[in-house]
């Protein structure tokens, strides 16, 4: 690491009220170090190493095992991390507090024990610090891998913009070091002595690349995905295990693969070449839309994109006679409106993917509801208030060999007891919260502000508004029926 890190140097003067040895230049917004970063195409295994690192921090992994929706869901939760740091480094400072307001109430929801009986606590500061260094570090680590390493004054003002990051969540300044000397003693520290092997950790190098859904773009291709994730899933997970520090690598007990080295350098210095394209050809944002365009969108780019669809699905077929390579089933070929009682227990109740219904998997649906919708306080608290009392509800109805938990089996055999008064009220505050206007219909556009996926269809069919008991009989629909739904399945069923 001693080649990515400062010297000491004489801290520039710096404006009342910003922390001590700020270099001048803006912290957020389109000019910020951070935001040049964004749309850099190493970012993406950047933000990847980041992940890892997180995930072997004790606290940060047990939550992730626990609460996270990253297993079955990894691409919702990558959106919403992309969409959560433009909020947070972009120029508006409105917008800015209401995010960090927004993962302030999300952060507290998140506490409990691991395995080993030892409490986490997302709110705890020393842990938001650590996932604001490793997002640092590895943007610092990326420009090294990828032969361009940062000068100090750059490397400067960016550490500055992270600690500005931390500070915008009403964290009190030094839980991250003041200095750049002292943050990489400090990053040495929690390498060498405060990370582990964690359950998150191995499942996201060695389960999640093996078993990775298709985005929705891909959905309906299922030979063309698992050829190009074969493929590609151990490449991607052998470069990131190589770019991560030698003395975790050691202590985790992490393969060291020949050529891995030289493998992850060239990956980082070719997607460094993106560089050389076009202004605005690479933006974080268009490659994250274009990856959740639904086939039936009225973007413009979906006419061509259906087309290239075709012709994938005919190279499948094509591939398949070929070659032995097993390809997965799609969903979408052989089935009616309705899925199995199993299938909609794997694809919508269990969120977080450990084969169980728990709060948890309810509590990661409001969380998603509330993040589409852009809901503030007292609206998110009474849709989290509303799963909560649907769990219990269900808890009570379907644990049958009372371990605090819904096996799939139980949910089968119970499935008509889930549409009762709790799931109805969910419906209710779900409409509550989508009817902006209060005039007890939801227009076209507030309905696009709920399912936010781009789809081309009308409200309730020809009608140009949906109204309460029209909206809350096609949620219950939905939810407790199994029937599948052009707006539902993407909101909560698509990873």
């Amino acid at each position: 690491m001693t080649d990515t890190r400062p010297t000491p140097e004489t801290q520039p003067e710096t404006p009342p009220g910003t922390p001590a040895g700020t270099p001048p230049g803006p912290l957020f917004g389109p000019d910020s170090q951070f935001q040049r970063f964004f749309n850099d195409p190493r970012w993406a295994l950047a933000i990847l190493r980041a992940t890892v690192l997180e995930a072997a921090h004790p606290q940060i992994g047990a939550a992730l095992i626990d609460n996270s929706t990253f297993v079955a869901h990894p691409w919702r939760r990558l959106r919403n991390t992309l969409v959560s740091l433009q909020r947070m480094f972009g120029p508006d400072e409105d917008t800015r507090q209401r995010e960090a307001a927004r993962l302030n109430r999300l952060h507290a929801r998140l506490s409990g024990t691991d395995a080993q009986n030892r409490p986490y606590d997302a709110m705890d500061p020393q842990v938001r610090a650590w996932v604001v260094a490793t997002l640092f570090e590895s943007s610092v680590t990326m420009c090294r891998l990828g032969g361009q390493p940062l000068d100090q004054a750059t490397m400067k003002q960016l550490y500055a913009e992270f600690q500005a990051f931390l500070a915008a969540f009403g964290d009190e300044a030094g839980h991250l070091p003041p200095t750049l000397q002292e943050f990489w003693q400090y990053y040495d520290h929690m390498v060498q002595e405060e990370l582990e092997s964690t359950e998150a950790l191995r499942i996201i190098l060695y389960k999640l690349f093996d078993h990775l859904p298709a985005p929705p773009l891909l959905d309906g291709l299922p030979t063309v995905w698992a050829a190009g994730r074969a493929l590609a899933g151990p490449v991607i997970g052998t470069i990131t295990v190589a770019s991560l520090p030698e003395p975790f690598r050691r202590r985790a007990g992490l393969p060291e693969i020949p050529g891995a080295q030289a493998l992850m350098q060239s990956a980082y210095v070719a997607a460094g070449l993106a560089r050389f394209l076009p202004d605005g050809w690479l933006r974080t944002e268009n490659l994250t839309g274009l990856l959740y365009l639904s086939p039936d969108s009225d973007d413009p780019r979906a006419a061509t994109l259906n087309a290239l669809r075709g012709r994938m699905k005919r190279a499948g077929a094509l591939f398949r006679l070929i070659t032995p390579f097993p390809a997965e089933h799609d969903a979408t070929e052989g089935t009616g409106p309705r899925l199995d009682a199993g299938e909609f227990f794997t694809a919508v109740l269990d969120q977080t993917g450990d084969g169980y219904l728990d709060w948890p998997d309810l509590a990661a649906m409001a969380r998603e509801l509330s993040t589409r919708l852009d809901l503030d306080e007292p609206a998110e608290t009474k849709l989290y208030h509303a799963y909560a009392e649907w769990w219990r509800e269900l808890q009570a109805a379907l644990d049958t060999d009372g371990d605090g938990r819904v096996s799939k089996e139980e949910y089968a055999a119970g499935v008509p007891s889930l549409a009762g008064p709790a799931l109805i009220r969910v419906a209710e505050v779900l409409f509550s919260a989508t009817d902006t206007d209060g005039n007890q219909l939801i227009d076209a556009d507030e309905y696009r502000a709920l399912f936010r996926t781009g789809f081309r269809r009308t409200v309730a069919g020809a009608e140009a508004t949906y109204s309460r008991s029209a909206f809350v009989k096609d949620f219950l629909s939905f939810m407790s029926g199994r029937e599948r739904s052009t707006a539902f399945d993407p909101l909560l069923a698509e990873a």
